[in-house]
């Protein structure tokens, strides 16, 4: 995986980033090698591989790419494990074997204009209509957006109120009146398309329904769940590589005793966070409970990689400042790590539930 990640991934890091381009040849790479497929069983074309050697694979690619990174994660974990997890056998002979190969990428479109933490209020509509239903409604900040071939989408399908309403569907990007609205220009992951999904009178036949109607909303805390291994994986290899640059640069140069010091915290600091995400990937892959182990990971995980890229930014100086630089641009996409798939103050939410529980 390190082999792959440094040998494709990295050469194109800098320009990926620079040119806010979708990064072609390392999705390309990763799905040669399997990497789209790392959950899926083999019977439906994947690698079949556990949540830990995801959690890894996501990780080396961070290191090298945190677009690419990106991209893989939500593609690999809420954008395909939702139909391997709530699927009939029909969905996962039918998405799966598309999505592990790479000829799809998969998106995952739950967040609204009025609804971001707080999923359980999300307005779009699916009105039932004949033999399916109807979707209505304006997603945004959805990753993958206009590259994706199919999209896990969320929408209110009865009268009952917050989470109970709420329904999935799987949704390709074909389907006539689903069209990508504003496209989002970020401060950092520059590589990775964000945008808005917008549905208008959008059919969908029955037999695309994801779960039961009204499970929706179980649907996507389950994912959101793993998905945070995947963003632990992400955190960690940020900060990883601000370690390694770091590393480097000091050996390279004369120092202080106060910048040895600072780059022993940093380490350890590091393999903390490293431990507690493989910790919450081993009890997903052993089928235990997981999700407050989930929320720890990713609250740490995401806020040691944005600590860790100011002490790199730090450790640089003025050269750690200069736009292009690896350092500055580790500090612009971890950022997005502490505000997606649940913001950290989310996880404490989750948190403290599972403990006072």
């Amino acid at each position: 995986m390190r082999e792959l990640a440094q040998g494709a991934v990295l050469p194109h890091a800098e320009a990926v980033d620079r040119d806010h381009r979708f990064p072609e040849e390392a999705v390309k790479a990763a799905a040669e090698a399997s990497l789209l497929g790392v959950l899926i069983p083999r019977e439906y074309g994947g690698a079949g591989l556990d949540a830990l050697a995801f959690a890894i694979c996501i990780e080396e690619l961070a290191q090298a790419c945190a677009s690419t990174s990106v991209i893989v994660d939500v593609h690999t974990s809420v954008g395909s494990e939702p139909i391997l997890l709530f699927g009939t056998e029909e969905q996962k002979r039918k998405w799966l074997p598309r999505l592990a190969s790479g000829e799809l990428l998969g998106a995952f479109a739950l967040t609204e204009p009025a609804s971001g933490s707080d999923a359980a209020s999300l307005t779009s509509s699916a009105r039932r209509s004949g033999g399916g239903y109807v979707l209505n409604g304006t997603k945004t900040f959805i990753t993958n957006a206009g590259r994706a071939g199919l999209y896990v989408v969320f929408a209110r399908s009865g009268p009952e109120e917050r989470a109970a309403g709420v329904t999935a569907f799987l949704v390709p990007s074909d389907a006539p009146g689903l069209r990508i609205g504003q496209v989002f220009k970020k401060m950092g992951l520059h590589g990775s398309p964000t945008a808005e999904i917008v549905l208008e009178d959008v059919e969908v036949p029955v037999e695309n329904r994801l779960g039961d109607e009204g499970q929706g909303f179980t649907v996507a805390m389950r994912a959101l769940d793993s998905g945070r291994i995947g963003i632990s994986g992400q955190a960690l290899g940020i900060a990883q590589a601000a370690v390694d640059e770091s590393r480097a640069l000091l050996a390279e140069s004369s120092r202080e005793q106060g910048d040895d010091f600072l780059l022993a915290d940093m380490a350890t600091r590091l393999e903390s966070a490293r431990l507690l995400a493989y910790h919450a990937a081993w009890l997903c892959s052993l089928g235990r409970p997981f999700t407050r182990q989930a929320s720890m990971a990713k609250l740490h995980c995401t806020d040691t990689a944005m600590q860790l890229a100011l002490d790199a930014v730090q450790l640089a100086g003025n050269e750690g400042t200069v736009s292009g630089s690896p350092f500055e641009r580790h500090v612009r996409d971890a950022k997005a790590l502490q505000i997606y798939e649940g913001s950290n103050q989310v996880q404490r939410i989750v948190i403290a539930r599972e403990v006072l529980r």
